[in-house]
């Protein structure tokens, strides 16, 4: 792996400075963080463009083997989770989608629901909520599948046998994490909106399905659909980019694993909630 790529990376993250004693001063304190922010940055910003290159460059290489690997993580990252999501939308349906038709029906607005779905669900809610869930489930075992293998020498032996560890161990949980969140927001909207508008016509309210569907309809553009693909994508690439970082950024002893694990989630969290503002500025410019 391009001769070591954790050693590569270890300066970034290293337990001297983390575990240096705390400044004495609060200005001394906040330059402390700051620094070791911006060396994470750093790390990941390089771990990223690594990925990305190995995966552009090495996209035919030992098909046989990568292939089993891939679908895999798209199974575990996508269709194993699929009961899971179907309950959560189901719940956020009754809970936001029909509460929202019942007010709007309250209010003689009914006429503002398509838009109100499209903003709210495709493309905040939906999103952003399938994005955590994945991180919390499929995000965390990542890095403790990956911190485990670095503590126990794994990744070493696989250098040794000629083997890149970055195409091998990484390049599967990118592909596979991206299709997966991907697959799941669609199936988590779907099940909302539908979900939403049974709870609405168990309260009676006067809106009949065709109407339902045709607001949605035409609230929706390609933008829409554009950069709800891109959203997903970007969410799972960088989710599984921060996670296999902090699984391989450093040698670990098996007791340090869970502590990395509650840090790359931290981090997982803060990514997303700033690609998803990035987007919210995408979609008001457009």
């Amino acid at each position: 792996m391009r001769g070591n790529l954790a050693k590569a990376f270890e300066w970034t993250n290293t337990q001297v400075i983390r575990s240096a004693p705390l400044p004495k001063s609060y200005t001394d304190y906040l330059g402390h963080k700051l620094f070791l922010f911006l060396l994470t940055v750093q790390g990941l910003g390089a771990f990223a463009l690594i990925t990305l290159g190995v995966l552009l460059k090495k996209s035919g290489v030992a098909h046989s083997v990568m292939q089993p690997r891939i679908r895999h993580e798209i199974s575990r990252a996508g269709v194993a989770l699929l009961p899971m999501f179907l309950f959560v939308a189901l719940a956020l349906g009754f809970v936001v989608v029909g509460q929202t038709v019942s007010a709007l029906a309250k209010f003689g607005q009914i006429n503002f629901l398509g838009s109100t779905m499209v903003i709210v669900i495709v493309r905040e809610l939906g999103p952003l909520l399938a994005a955590m869930l994945v991180l919390a489930r499929v995000g965390t075992a990542h890095v403790i599948e990956l911190g485990t293998a670095r503590a126990l020498g794994e990744v070493e032996a696989l250098e040794v046998l000629g083997i890149d560890p970055v195409h091998y161990l990484i390049v599967p949980r990118v592909i596979g994490m991206a299709l997966g969140i991907f697959s799941l927001t669609v199936y988590l909207i779907i099940g909302a909106l539908a979900s939403g508008y049974l709870f609405a016509f168990l309260q009676d309210v006067p809106l009949r399905p065709m109407d339902y569907l045709k607001q949605i309809a035409g609230a929706l553009n390609w933008l829409d659909f554009a950069l709800l693909a891109l959203k997903t994508v970007a969410f799972g690439f960088f989710i599984a980019i921060v996670t296999c970082y902090h699984g391989l950024a450093q040698p670990l002893r098996l007791e340090d694993v869970s502590r990395v694990a509650v840090r790359a989630v931290t981090q997982g969290v803060i990514v997303c909630v700033l690609i998803d503002a990035v987007f919210i500025v995408l979609y008001l410019v457009t």
